[in-house]
């Protein structure tokens, strides 16, 4: 009977380390001699740095170092400017921004000297808004960024203004969205020593162990092979620890200062400081449909905020700005989005990467026009969705679709046919009503540069046992989990047998980490022309030991063995000894890499086929809305998550209802509150986040649509489930009581407010 694990739900394999507590985290690593650093950061979003005194702080007992942006790294870092320091010098742009770093013996000296460094700041005014950023007398956030622009994009595919005159329904609205805190249980965290070679080392939460690395060489000018990166477990990354906080440099910088391990852990305030969180937008969109319901033209106008630095946001803009294109049929579209500087605390990479602000706008849209035409809702997404085999309008080869079965799951599970129509649901205080959305998402990203693979690499121990050395990051979304079934699978060995040791730039090959929805999809492919390679040097063995052809041998049950002749058989751990122990021997080791049949992405045009697969997903809700005091309730949730090939469900459902919680957080109660440019309620008693008595029995579905591209068929299961359900929420709403909310979050305010002008506008 075979071992494989492969489309059964299992524990994740690092479940049990981290719910008895023995699992190590950044902020669990203890060195003898190890300092504690902490950062001092600016109370002003913006000011000039007068002068800075450091020397009562020097003086404490017990503070071995005080960092400034005077004598601090002089590199800028950033992704798509680098426009960063590691600790600002002359100017603050954000109220959090690192002025200054301390190292001490204890936390508590540390935190004191913190208090003794004295900081002169001539407060300068403050662009808190696009608007008052793009104002034409408005002062430049970075010198040489005319008009405060960080980044713009432009295209037009089709013949938009052609396609607006031959529809039938042109409907415009415009749509906000707000900045989301990843909300990750483990803050920031950072060790980093220089070892007796003079090396320096980093032990960190991250979603990326490589790009860490490159930005530490880069900013403390050293020589690549100069730094080793090791990802200690990391609870939560959810795209707030790819590359966007200072931490880890700041780590780094005071031990190569020191000359002595230094741990840097964000209290969760600090936290909120530092971590980039989603990029708000205003979304104007332009919508045409024919009679029938089918979008014939799409005109779209963003302004994103990025706050003082660029970071990811140019990325994410440019999700926002073309993604959900692909996502129908529609072939007339354009697009115009502006990336604005403010003197705000910065936003980047957040789970679902931009679509939430888009799809939230689109899918709303949607419901609007397909109502306005007397249509079913699922009727018009269903017309529209892009189909397998097709090529989107910008150049996406759709090698896998289950939209329309995840919509149909979606309905099924909600009754929507069966409910939309009643009219009982509309009496007294409390409404129901009934929303849905879809969505489309990535399993990859050929953007960074020309390569969008993985390399895995696998020993076979002497008692025949595997360690899986690969540097994609398991931020516990079940990257460690994935692989090794994939490997277990293919060597027919229980999974226990599998060990994934953690990415450590030193013994892990190269990999571009845990993003864009990738790992499955280019990992996962990785491990199989790895696994099969090592099967291969496994049946050459046994072939000569038991005198058989390799294609009349077996691996399987932890052994070969001859097909015809079961019983003469050599165990895994026989035959990576027989490898070792002979003359010229050696021990099973093999290398397995994977790059996707992809496109680079093209600046210029904005063209190309950028991932070697596209998941889909929808959301259904039921919401009661009490019109006496505006509050929504979540009554009920179905998101379906077309995941290609579900490999592990348990894994799956896990993530698809982690983000349907998200969702419903950004949409009903998150929001970071800032006040003359501060963060107002940077800690969980104040940002108020969804807890289990504010969400239904959130529910689940897979659809298995089977890519062609994926290990065996799988591809992305991390992010699209958050996409749908901001837009399914508000339809909802609009469905349960008649108005339509289009500035996120939706409060009760908001919503008594809008009943407010609707019954005005009756009177009048």
């Amino acid at each position: 009977m075979s071992a494989s694990t492969l489309g059964f739900s299992v524990p994740q394999v690092n479940a049990r380390s981290k719910v008895t507590g023995r699992a190590l985290y950044a902020g669990d690593i203890q060195f003898p001699g190890m300092l504690h650093g902490k950062v001092l950061r600016s109370p002003y979003p913006h000011a000039r740095i007068a002068h800075i005194d450091v020397t009562q702080a020097l003086a404490l007992p017990g503070v071995k170092a005080v960092v400034t942006g005077a004598d601090g790294p002089p590199v800028p870092w950033g992704v798509h400017h680098k426009e960063r320091l590691t600790l600002a010098r002359d100017v603050v742009r954000f109220a959090g921004e690192e002025v200054a770093a301390v190292a001490a013996t204890s936390e508590e000296i540390a935190r004191d000297a913190l208090d003794l460094i004295r900081v002169e700041y001539e407060e300068l005014p403050a662009l808190l808004t696009p608007d008052e950023a793009l104002a034409p007398q408005a002062t430049p956030v970075h010198p040489g960024r005319a008009g405060n622009i960080s980044h713009e994009i432009r295209f037009e595919r089709g013949d938009v203004d052609a396609a607006f005159t031959q529809a039938h329904l042109v409907h415009e609205a415009t749509y906000t969205t707000h900045a989301q805190y990843p909300g990750y249980m483990e803050p920031m965290a950072s060790v980093a020593a220089v070892d007796a070679d003079g090396r320096l080392q980093v032990w960190t939460s991250t979603q990326s162990a490589f790009l860490v690395r490159a930005r530490l060489a880069a900013v403390l000018e050293l020589p690549v092979s100069r730094v080793r990166v090791i990802q200690a477990t990391t609870g939560g990354g959810f795209g707030g620890k790819i590359i966007e906080d200072a931490n880890s440099l700041i780590a780094g910088l005071l031990a190569l200062r020191t000359g002595r391990p230094v741990r840097l852990v964000n209290t969760r305030l600090e936290d909120f400081l530092a971590c980039a969180t989603s990029v708000p937008e205003s979304i104007t969109l332009r919508l045409g449909m024919d009679r029938a319901g089918r979008i014939v033209a799409k005109d779209v106008h963003i302004v994103a905020d990025c706050g003082a630095y660029s970071g990811l946001s140019a990325e994410v803009m440019h999700v926002s700005a073309m993604r959900s294109d692909n996502m129908h049929r529609n072939g007339n579209v354009r697009s115009h989005a502006t990336l604005v500087y403010t003197h705000t605390p910065p936003h980047g990479a957040f789970r679902g990467f931009g679509g939430t602000q888009m799809l939230f706008a689109l899918n709303s849209h949607i419901d609007t026009m397909a109502r306005r035409l007397d249509l079913d809702p699922l009727e018009v997404h269903r017309l529209n969705a892009i189909e397998r085999g097709e090529t989107s309008v910008h150049g996406w080869k759709i090698g896998s679709t289950g939209l329309t079965e995840c919509l149909a799951q979606c309905a099924d599970a909600i009754g929507w046919s069966g409910r939309r129509s009643r009219n009982d649901a509309m009496q007294g205080a409390k409404r129901r009503g009934l929303g849905l959305a879809a969505a489309m998402h990535v399993s990859g990203n050929r953007t960074i540069g020309d390569w969008d693979g993985s390399t895995v690499m696998l020993k076979i121990d002497e008692d025949g046992r595997v360690v899986l050395h690969s540097s994609e990051a398991d931020m516990g979304q079940g990257a460690m989990t994935m692989l090794s079934q994939v490997v277990a699978h293919e060597l027919d060995i229980p999974l226990a047998h599998v060990h994934v040791a953690p990415p450590d730039t030193d013994s892990s090959p190269w990999c571009i980490g845990s993003l864009a929805s990738r790992v499955t999809m280019a990992a996962g492919n990785a491990a199989i022309v790895a696994a099969r390679a090592a099967r291969d040097k496994l049946l050459e063995q046994a072939a000569a030991m038991l005198q058989a052809p390799v294609d009349e041998l077996q691996c399987a049950g932890g052994t070969v063995h001859v097909r015809a002749m079961p019983q003469r058989s050599l165990t895994l751990a026989e035959l990576a000894r027989a490898r070792l122990w002979r003359q010229g021997g050696e021990g099973i080791q093999v290398i397995g890499t994977w790059d996707a049949r992809t496109e680079m992405f093209d600046k210029k045009s904005l063209m190309g086929n950028i991932a070697p697969a596209y998941s889909f997903a929808a959301q259904a809700v039921e919401v009661e809305v009490d019109i006496e005091t505006g509050q929504v309730t979540l009554v009920d949730s179905f998101v379906s998550d077309d995941c290609g090939r579900a490999l592990n469900p348990q894994a799956v459902h896990g993530q698809s209802n982690g983000a349907a919680a998200q969702a419903i957080g950004w949409t009903l109660y998150e929001r970071l509150q800032l006040e003359d440019g501060r963060i107002a309620n940077g800690n969980f008693a104040d940002y108020t986040m969804p807890t289990p008595d504010a969400l239904p029995m959130l529910r689940s579905g897979i659809v298995e649509s089977n890519d062609p591209h994926g290990p065996y068929g799988a591809k992305g299961a991390s992010e699209t489930a958050i996409l749908p359900g901001p837009a399914a929420i508000a339809n909802a709403v609009f469905d349960a009581v008649g108005v339509r909310i289009t500035d996120l979050p939706i409060t009760p305010e908001k919503l008594l407010a809008a009943l407010r002008r609707r019954e005005e506008a009756r009177h009048a």
